[in-house]
């Protein structure tokens, strides 16, 4: 059995999980999928929506977002998937950014469809067309949003790559998924770059896994 180390910046308060960084008063947050949901629902409009689906459920970083067109939807030979082309990832190795196929869930799909077809985006125009700094800002002014509007100082922390935190931790530690398709579909190049997200267990992992072993 791998072991992790205890890492004794992770506690829990109130309602969401903080772990502190070097830098005061910032913190990477773990959210479960409830709460990106209860985040959701204080996005300002459709295409906010859109961004925190984007990240949260898709596993797009914050510069990516801008890159997709309707262009980059594209249906599996099988016709019962999705993907999402993204254009340039991040240059994780020195040889420039490099192109990926993110798994697009069916209810995103259909979301961003939606989205489309009522602003009439082209098909080579952005879906999203901000700048990645926008992207960011959208994300933590719903989240004040959010701390306001619940009385869940928490939500003040989340930023945009907390979505992207919550997507690998889903597929990693809620539903065991293999790594190597992990690594594939959200661009990571290196298990060591995915490895912090193993670190910590979510509330029902934790559950299933004692009820698993009868304790």
């Amino acid at each position: 059995m791998e072991k992790y180390a205890f890492n004794a910046n992770l506690y829990v308060e109130g309602y969401m999980r903080k772990e502190a960084t070097q830098k005061e008063d910032q913190y990477k947050i773990w959210m479960t999928d409830d709460e990106l949901e209860e985040l959701r629902r204080h996005a300002k409009n459709h295409r906010d929506d859109i961004i925190l689906q984007l990240g949260g459920y898709v596993g797009l970083r914050a510069f990516e977002i801008p890159q997709v067109q309707p262009q980059h939807v594209k249906r599996t030979s099988d016709g019962d998937h999705y993907r999402l082309r993204i254009p340039e990832g991040k240059d994780t190795t020195g040889n420039g950014g490099k192109p990926r196929d993110a798994y697009l869930p069916g209810p995103v799909e259909s979301d961003i469809h939606r989205f489309i077809n009522s602003e009439g985006i082209d098909r080579s125009e952005p879906i999203v067309d901000l700048t990645p700094r926008a992207v960011r800002a959208i994300v933590k002014r719903t989240a004040r949003r959010a701390a306001e509007q619940t009385g869940v100082e928490d939500f003040n922390y989340v930023s945009a790559h907390d979505l992207r935190r919550r997507y690998a931790q889903r597929l990693l530690v809620d539903n065991q998924m293999n790594p190597r398709v992990v690594m594939s579909v959200g661009g990571w190049d290196s298990f060591q770059a995915i490895e912090p997200y193993l670190n910590s267990p979510s509330e029902d992992v934790v559950n299933r896994a004692f009820e698993e072993a009868d304790l």
